[in-house]
């Protein structure tokens, strides 16, 4: 499958946040559970859209398990807060399951946000550095994301894992003959593009009562639920860390936009410590750096950012 064409969409300039008072019907979302620091995450991501000048906001769905002072953490910076209700792995398709599956499953929920003609949904250890507003503007009826990598150890269960095949260089290992017809082709769901719809949603529902349980949950789910209408689009969408060092011929790294920090334990900012294997990397060390640059700018704080744009517009209005 070819990546779908985005140059034009892409040439679009980010022309500033949306006007208070406005309801777009566009917006990213994230998923938010239980009282871990993974509201760092969040609250840099927040950040971070308002460092590229997205014109659209966060929407954050959290799970009942989220503490009041984290959801206040999230209001004080600008996200819109909605409680969902937790989804459980299906009855007797638990093989797989562990605690973290009903968040996980969970994500499913967001189909429900039918306010939003279209949304980006970005995985809470994922941050932004350049505009991907127009991703927006992608044609209406698919399902937009970026190649997975099968070379790290999470594979380790699978025939693509065992015999050496990657779909990131499917010529550097060929596909066996005798294992059947080549898998098909298998996206991260850390980050993709759909559209809100009720109809939708409750396909989902219906269907994942009959599906068994992969090892990565809902990812495994959304891939088969989207096989025939998921378009590819290019890996600097959602820079998964291990493709620094499996794949680095497909990673031009100036045009990187956005960072999924995924990968080995350690891997997330905010519980970095460089021991890990493979965390010891220079071009690691400096993502790290760059997410905690726009974590620590208080210019960035959601108050701070409304006063500044009040005070530029004040002063726009001066030069009427």
């Amino acid at each position: 499958m070819a990546s779908h064409d985005i140059t034009n969409a892409a040439d679009a300039k980010p022309t500033g946040l949306v006007k208070a008072g406005s309801m777009p019907s566009r917006a990213y979302v994230t998923l938010l559970g239980g009282n871990g620091d993974y509201v760092k995450g969040v609250v840099g991501l927040a950040k971070g859209l308002r460092k590229v000048k997205s014109k659209y906001p966060l929407v954050v769905a959290i799970l009942p398990d989220v503490p009041g002072e984290h959801r206040e953490i999230l209001v004080s910076q600008g996200c819109i807060v909605k409680e969902i209700e937790p989804l459980y792995p299906p009855e007797n398709q638990t093989q797989f399951a562990s605690a973290n599956f009903v968040t996980l499953y969970s994500k499913l929920r967001i189909w429900e946000f039918v306010e939003y003609s279209k949304m980006i949904f970005l995985d809470g250890d994922i941050q932004v550095f350049e505009n991907i507003d127009h991703l927006f503007d992608l044609p209406d009826n698919y399902f937009y994301a970026v190649l997975d990598c099968f070379c790290e150890k999470t594979w380790s269960h699978s025939p693509q894992y065992r015999v050496g095949y990657c779909q990131q260089c499917p010529d550097r290992v060929k596909w066996p003959a005798e294992l059947g017809p080549k898998p098909a082709l298998y996206f991260n769901s850390g980050m993709f593009v759909y559209e809100p719809n009720l109809s939708t949603y409750h396909d989902l529902l219906k269907t994942l009562k009959t599906t068994p349980t992969g090892t990565f949950a809902e990812q495994d789910f959304l891939n088969m639920f989207y096989r025939d209408v998921f378009k590819l689009i290019p890996p600097a969408y959602n820079l998964i860390l291990p493709m620094l060092w499996s794949h680095p011929e497909n990673i031009q790294f100036d045009k990187v936009k956005v960072v999924h920090y995924c990968g080995p334990h350690g891997s997330k900012p905010w519980s970095y410590t460089g021991e890990e294997q493979n965390m010891e990397r220079e071009d690691i060390k400096m993502l790290v750096k760059k997410w905690w640059d726009i974590y620590n700018d208080e210019s960035l704080d959601y108050m701070n950012s409304v006063a500044s744009r009040e005070v530029e517009a004040g002063a726009e209005q001066k030069n009427l």
